[in-house]
């Protein structure tokens, strides 16, 4: 992946698609069938939605860089975001009329190193 602009850090946008990718591809190594990558409605987005042993699995990734001065990755899923996460996952079960279903949500927190590759991966099952 290439910088934003000769000199200049990656952005943003490319550091969350390179952590959502490293996810992706941790899932499906680990049996995991990926269903919808940030699916998006009006109530927010899911970064990753997944199917495993018969649950269907929402995984929100987060991602730090540099020396974790703000914290960790997995410090940012706060209140809020489960809530967003919670309703979202509501609005697209609904949708995809899928009533039943057992579900759980997970948290994939990517360190990634200066040229977006991954230094570390972390995987918390049923974090919320």
């Amino acid at each position: 992946m290439k910088p934003a602009s000769e000199g200049e850090p990656f952005s943003r946008k490319q550091k969350g698609a390179a952590a959502e990718q490293a996810a992706c591809l941790y899932l499906s190594t680990r049996g995991y069938l990926i269903r919808e990558c940030n699916w998006r409605c009006r109530s927010g987005e899911l970064d990753v939605i997944a199917e495993h042993e018969g649950e269907i699995v929402f995984v929100e990734v987060r991602s730090r860089s540099g020396a974790g001065v703000q914290g960790t990755a997995e410090e940012s899923v706060d209140n809020r975001k489960i809530r967003q996460v919670r309703n979202t996952a509501q609005v697209y079960l609904h949708m995809k009329a899928l009533h039943l279903a057992v579900i759980s949500f997970d948290v994939i927190a990517v360190q990634l190193n200066p040229d977006l590759s991954v230094a570390s991966l972390r995987h918390i099952r049923k974090a919320f």
